[in-house]
């Protein structure tokens, strides 16, 4: 028989009554009355037992869920997973046929993963997942003091933790048939839980810019000091002369990084005020730096803070021109200062988090769960972000009189030369999702976090706008 070729396009059923709804953990479904009868023969067996179990279906008022065991090197888990439904059509030579699968992702909202070490048994953690982010959960463990009656919680986004090791005084066991909305009640003042609500449609203006920055970006250009000026005129940012522009660009726009970001404000502010934004204005510098130190010398010939400036600036003139008041920076209160973090998860362990530094801002590891925050907390704003960079390669060479050579490393040199503007946001299904345009393009997330995973970005807030008419 000749096999025959096909292949699946699926879409997932949420779990939840409506995506067009809040999503919070008092919608997700609830396992605790199965978890109630699991203790015996999953969470308390030994391995060996455990791994002779196979995979069980419960069904109950919270929800249709299974049960199984998953292993890794060093540790198993018993996951308590709920049922979601993907709707698969399949095409082949026999026609086209759709059909409904259940699945039961580890990760789904309402999972409930008890982890176990292979060495001793004993357990180690809890996790109950609560949000369509796979990276945002709630982390139960057993406090080692030999009393056994102590458990801590972690909240985790993003291997931040916007909690973490807050008590509670009762033993690890007790929480095998523990339901979310009990432990929820239980730290109502000491977790925070409205992290985890989101209402998809306050978003609408942040996507509608998202979408028509998109469908420009063919027509623009990157160029080193590329800007233009209040009336549309091709002007240098670094001199605001007039510039002249390349036959070879035609009619697209040529613009720096700079530019690109003052074209999104103009965007905003022309249909307000009939006109774009000022560039002196946008150059006037908001950070005194020490003349001490090879920094400080450095600052007082060359602009070290001009993206930091140029952001801060263009969020101040949105705002007046919004609010009608004459604001500008440090008064229009622009600079996003949040502290939500802790404690990082890192490959090595633990470690503090500096949050918020003055005239730096936050260390690009951070961002993803910052912005994710800043979405839930503050919706329907955009963020200007300045990337302060590290030169590590200055050097200077001397020639002694015998003719050697020595090169000699000049100190780091810190720089806010790149711009970049964020647009956080959560889809129609709760998922959270940020657009990133930078110097005329689009790019990933993770790929800014990883181009400049070791550098701070600060971060200035903007109102998102369905008014917005770019030139």
């Amino acid at each position: 028989m000749r096999r025959l070729l096909s292949f699946m396009v699926a879409v997932c059923l949420s779990v939840y009554a409506s995506a067009a709804s809040q999503f919070s953990v008092s919608h997700v479904p609830d396992s605790s009355r199965i978890r109630e009868r699991l203790v015996e023969t999953w969470f308390e067996a030994p391995l060996s037992v455990v791994r002779m179990n196979m995979p069980e279906v419960h069904e109950t008022p919270g929800g249709t869920f299974e049960v199984r065991m998953e292993e890794t090197e060093t540790t198993f888990s018993i996951v308590v997973a709920p049922r979601a439904q993907l709707m698969v059509t399949t095409f082949s030579a026999a026609g086209e046929r759709t059909e409904i699968q259940d699945v039961y992702y580890t990760d789904a909202p309402g999972s409930w993963v008890l982890t176990r070490s292979k060495a001793t048994g004993a357990p180690l953690f809890i996790r109950l997942y609560f949000s369509y982010n796979s990276d945002i959960f709630v982390q139960l463990s057993p406090v080692a003091d030999g009393t056994a009656s102590r458990t801590n919680v972690d909240f985790m986004l993003y291997n931040m933790y916007a909690t973490r090791a807050v008590p509670l005084h009762m033993p690890f066991t007790r929480f095998y048939g523990v339901s979310l909305g009990t432990l929820v009640q239980w730290t109502a003042r000491t977790v925070p839980w409205h992290y985890a609500d989101v209402y998809p449609g306050v978003y609408r203006a942040v996507k509608q810019m998202i979408g028509v920055i998109r469908n420009r970006l063919p027509d623009i250009v990157y160029r080193e000091d590329a800007l233009y000026d209040e009336r549309g005129n091709p002007i240098s940012v670094a001199t605001g002369k007039a510039r002249v522009i390349s036959a070879a660009d035609g009619d697209k726009l040529s613009l720096s990084s700079c530019g690109f970001v003052k074209w999104i404000a103009d965007g905003l502010v022309e249909p307000l005020a009939g006109g774009g934004l000022l560039r002196a204005p946008l150059i006037v510098p908001t950070v005194t730096n020490s003349a001490v130190g090879y920094q400080g010398v450095l600052s007082q010939a060359y602009n070290l803070s001009l993206a930091l400036d140029w952001t801060r600036n263009l969020a101040s003139a949105i705002r007046a021109v919004e609010s009608g008041v004459e604001l500008r920076y440090p008064d229009s209160d622009v600079d996003v200062r949040l502290e939500p973090f802790v404690a990082e998860s890192t490959p090595g362990g633990v470690a503090r988090v500096t949050g918020y530094l003055a005239d730096n801002g936050y260390s690009m590891t951070q961002l993803r769960a910052l912005l994710y925050v800043l979405a839930v907390t503050d919706p329907g704003k955009f963020y200007f972000g300045a990337i302060r960079d590290t030169d590590r390669s200055r050097t200077v060479q001397t020639v002694a009189a015998d003719g050697t050579r020595t090169t000699e490393h000049l100190p780091e040199v810190k720089v806010f030369n790149t711009c970049v503007a964020l647009f956080p946001y959560f889809d129609d299904n709760g998922r959270f999702a940020c657009a990133v345009f930078a110097d005329g393009a689009e790019y990933e997330l993770s790929s800014l976090i990883a181009q400049y995973r070791k550098e701070f970005i600060h971060l200035v807030r903007v109102n998102a706008s369905d008014q917005f008419y770019p030139r």
